[in-house]
């Protein structure tokens, strides 16, 4: 196995192939296109801007391909559908890691997973404008100005509260530098943190118990294993304040989502901010979106034109040396 950002070649990688069809998928904002060089590959260029689940649909839309380029986890890629695309021959996906493709069934079926960087600081920013949108109370406050209001909330200082950083890699010691600078306590924990590593990042190293009890704002960014999913259920949302706030940009299903709601329904926590949810995009009649006190954005803690033209752009590189039988990236599979 190759590690993260070493170039690779794969034992399935084929000769240089003739003109490609490729597929963008889920591209919401139908900015990829604009966003890298697609017309240095001798290829035919589809973008899909909406998105379509279930096997049957999926595997007649992207059957005709011979490379799909993936918008992090939006599109799952199981062995069910791998085994239905015997044209396909290069997945990328943005990212260099994605729990929604199964490596094991898609080196099986010849197929050569590469992925591209990713920056770091765009899901750090967005945790900190959640923070301080739910509790500044940002978007009830811009409605009322909107609709001819005035003030009607009181928000909470964060200065002096103590933030809780559940994952202590480069996003949550990016999201406990911001925390100092205002002036907060800044406590860790997470499943393999080495105390000094995390008294370095200005943390102090707690148990996951002591987290959860004393943490005003609990901020996730730990990645979804077998480990992590459902790793805060009714039990450790009881052991939270009942004034502490959630904080969600990693993955969904690492909280649970009813256990989330009826905590927040009860009033047992004081809120949560999620930009990720178990399945998306969130259903139109999900709870979560008329949750009181839940702040919550359509998963854009990575949507940046900067991200945006790193991801593209690594993506036409990593299709032109597929093409031409060089190496290319491929995922950390840790």
């Amino acid at each position: 196995m190759c590690p993260a950002w070493h170039v690779c070649t794969s034992g399935s990688v084929r000769p240089a192939l003739s003109r490609l069809a490729i597929a963008i998928l889920d591209d919401y904002q139908d900015v990829a296109r604009s966003s890298a060089p697609w017309g240095d590959l001798d290829a035919d260029l589809t973008v899909f801007t909406d998105h379509v689940d279930g096997l049957e649909r999926l595997a007649e839309r992207l059957a005709p391909f011979d490379v799909l380029v993936a918008m992090r986890e939006r599109t799952p890629f199981g062995a069910d559908l791998l085994a239905r695309l015997p044209r396909l021959r290069l997945l990328v996906t943005t990212g260099m890691a994605n729990a929604a493709i199964d490596l094991a069934a898609a080196t099986a079926h010849g197929v050569v997973v590469s992925g591209t960087r990713i920056m770091p600081g765009p899901t750090a920013g967005l945790t900190w404008g959640l923070i301080l949108g739910l509790l500044r109370h940002i978007p009830d406050e811009v409605g009322n100005v909107r609709s001819g209001g005035w003030q009607t909330t009181v928000g909470v200082d964060v200065d002096g509260l103590t933030l809780g950083v559940l994952g202590f890699g480069r996003l949550g010691r990016r999201v406990a530098a911001v925390a100092r600078a205002f002036e907060m306590d800044v406590i860790a924990w997470s499943q393999n943190l080495q105390p000094d590593d995390a008294r370095d990042g200005g943390a102090e190293p707690v148990s996951f118990e002591a987290l959860l009890e004393r943490s005003d704002v609990l901020s996730v960014h730990t990645r979804l294993s077998d480990r992590t999913r459902g790793l805060i259920g009714s039990p450790e949302l009881a052991r939270m304040k009942q004034s502490a706030v959630l904080v969600n940009t990693s993955r969904g299903p690492i909280v649970d989502e009813a256990a989330l709601v009826a905590a927040l329904r009860d009033g047992s926590i004081g809120g949560a901010a999620l930009d990720v949810f178990d399945r998306e995009p969130l259903a139109p009649d999900h709870p979560l979106r008329s949750a009181p006190n839940a702040l919550v954005t359509p998963h854009i803690g990575y949507v940046t034109t900067a991200n945006y033209e790193l991801f593209y752009g690594d993506a036409v590189a990593d299709i032109a040396a597929f093409a031409a039988g060089a190496p290319v990236r491929v995922l950390d599979e840790r």
